[in-house]
């Protein structure tokens, strides 16, 4: 049997490679301290400043504070668009990491409509990270409260108060104060990101579209302090916003009350003006709507429905409201014809019923049959004689006639401070040649001067026009905005606008007799609309206007009640009063009516009646 030979250890040799093995291992690890401190000083001193910022970042949040939007009056003082507070659901972004789960997950504890998630996916691919999108406004105080228990699964999540706009009066003056609406992408492209942040609504119409710089304000901001889950710890430094400007308009409420109540439910427009001044003072546009229902996101079924309504209360009939403007246009056409040397007041005209132009066979009616016999510039505007008005518009042609007239406004936007403004037709050869690519007929300066064929006047262009004559043929600016206050500060009242340009009218006498006409109309024994001044205890100067929608075939004459609703007369007047010291100028449409004497003329009488009434000399 063999022996097993047994290996004898070397001390010195075992020492010797452990020494080695744990020299080796020191080096390494003092290598990679080396590098861990070579790593830590290059964080901690190189990148400092980075670093610090993005510590600070996570734990500071920087928070808009959106001013409170400027409040809006009435010349008296009533307000006409307040701010309610009011709590809402916002997200930040950046702290979101799966939107579709975030709202599937808040759905359960939240009602959230299609409408609500639409808007809200749409600002959120828009929105900076740090800024808020709102998710839902106008919570209730039980969704506040549900929210609130289930606080803890949203981070990013938050109720925030706001001030929500509310208009008081609701359908009385939508066409005139507008409203605010959400932002939308659209605004977004082109609003200055810095003064909305945090912002969520925006003048959409009206004055708070028009005056939408004074209304919003300065934003503020705060620096607040914020923990690991996103809850504020404290405010470190604040920035304070400033409220939008309060605006006074000229509309006066019970006027404007009194305007819409006057029509007693027809659909049409009516302009009530100061005429020393330019101020507005009613202005309704019929059917309206209510605003209220815009502030927050009116539904998409909602708005359907009020865009496709027959009637169309969208629609601001004063501002975009297209127009034959009829017989209203005559005092223009006969003052034109005085200030030209054309006519003189006592000058005659014989009316047989119907007028021809050399040459030609075809007969342009009298509504009179067998006509007004001789009549002078008086009684053809009291009478609202034709035959007087297409002679002289032939007299005149179109050149003179459109280039006097012009000088009223019409052809022109008015410059009142509203979006939207049309400017309608003021019908010249250029204008032909320009849209139709025709040349200038005759006939069509005939019919020009009573206000038909290719005219197109919109009610404020008549409203100013009418108190330019008022104003003894100075014209001033339509404007609604009256004075300013900034915060509770007194109220900052301009000074009264100046007409714009000299008079335009050469000599007082011939509007003189342009107005003794048109007080004809209202108290002549002739007068086309003196059955709506039965009573009155003040002088009225008008001028009815009636634009037919069907045309005659023959010398008998149409039976207004026989005509389909959509298809009866176009019913304007126009007036001022007091005559002889006038105080408010109105204009009036009925869009479906029987004539501007029996229709229009009745409305005006009842407008008049509420100013003066509440406003004696």
């Amino acid at each position: 049997m063999m022996r097993t030979r047994r290996q004898i250890k070397n001390p010195q040799a075992e020492s010797a490679g452990y020494r080695r093995r744990a020299w080796a291992g020191f080096a390494i690890a003092a290598l990679l301290l080396c590098v861990l401190g070579a790593r830590f000083v290059y964080l901690q001193v190189v990148e400092y400043e980075q670093f610090h910022i993005r510590s600070e970042a996570n734990r500071i949040k920087p928070r808009p504070i959106v001013p409170a939007r400027g409040l809006i009056y009435d010349r008296n003082g009533r307000l006409l668009a307040d701010n309610v507070p009011a709590y809402r659901l916002e997200v930040i972004p950046e702290q979101v990491k799966d939107v579709d789960a975030l709202l599937a997950d808040l759905g359960q504890v939240l009602p959230l409509s299609e409408d609500e998630i639409a808007d809200f996916r749409a600002a959120f691919r828009v929105k900076r990270g740090f800024h808020p999108v709102p998710l839902k406004l106008r919570l209730t105080e039980a969704q506040v409260a549900a929210f609130a228990v289930q606080r803890y699964r949203f981070p990013g999540v938050d109720v925030a108060p706001y001030l929500n706009r509310r208009y008081p009066y609701g359908d009385l003056f939508a066409h005139v104060i507008g409203y605010v609406g959400r932002i939308d992408t659209r605004d977004l492209e082109t609003l200055d990101a810095t003064r909305y942040s945090g912002a969520t609504h925006i003048g959409k119409s009206g004055i708070e579209r028009f005056y939408e710089s004074r209304l919003h304000g300065d934003v503020g901001f705060e620096q607040v302090e914020i923990n690991a889950e996103g809850r504020d710890l404290r405010v470190l430094d604040r920035i304070p916003a400033h409220s939008g400007e309060h605006l006074i308009l000229s509309i006066d409420v019970d006027l404007q009350r009194a305007m819409v109540d006057a029509f007693e439910g027809q659909h049409g427009a009516a302009v009530a003006v100061d005429p020393r001044t330019g101020e507005v003072l009613g202005m309704v546009s019929l059917p309206s709507y209510d605003p209220n229902p815009f502030v927050n996101g009116i539904g998409r079924q909602a708005y359907a429905d009020l865009l496709n309504a027959p009637p169309r209360p969208l629609f601001n009939r004063v501002l975009q409201g297209n127009y034959e403007p009829g017989s209203t246009i005559k005092p223009f056409v006969g003052l034109a014809g005085l200030e030209l040397g054309l006519r003189k007041p006592g000058d005659t005209t014989f009316s047989s019923g119907a007028f021809r132009l050399p040459g030609q066979q075809r007969e342009y009616r009298d509504w009179r049959r067998g006509g007004h016999g001789n009549v002078d510039l008086r009684e053809a505007i009291a009478q609202s004689v034709n035959t007087y008005f297409y002679k002289l518009a032939v007299d005149l042609g179109i050149d003179r006639l459109t280039e006097y007239t012009g000088k009223f406004g019409f052809g022109e936007k008015t410059g009142i401070d509203l979006p939207g403004e049309t400017v309608g037709v003021l019908p010249t050869r250029e204008w032909k040649r320009r849209e139709r690519g025709q040349v200038w007929y005759p006939g069509e300066t005939v019919i020009a001067g009573i206000g038909q064929g290719f005219w197109v006047v919109t009610p404020l262009q008549l409203a100013q026009a009418t108190a330019t004559l008022a104003a003894g043929g100075r014209k001033h600016r339509l404007h609604l905005l009256r004075a300013t206050q900034a915060g509770f500060d007194s109220p900052q009242v301009p000074e009264p606008m100046p007409p714009e340009g000299p008079p335009l009218v050469s000599n007082p006498a011939n509007l003189a007799a342009v107005i003794e006409g048109m007080v004809a109309v209202m108290h002549g024994p002739t007068g086309s609309a003196r059955a709506a001044a039965e009573g009155v205890d003040y002088l009225i100067a008008g001028k009815t206007g009636t634009a037919q929608r069907v045309g005659r075939t023959s010398d008998a004459q149409i039976d207004i009640n026989t005509l389909a609703f959509d298809l009866r007369y176009r019913a304007l007047f126009i007036a001022f009063a007091p005559a002889d010291a006038p105080r408010i100028a109105v204009m009036v449409v009925v869009e479906s009516g029987a004539s501007g004497s029996k229709t229009a003329a009745p409305v005006a009488r009842r407008i008049l009646d509420a100013w003066l009434g509440k406003n004696p000399a």
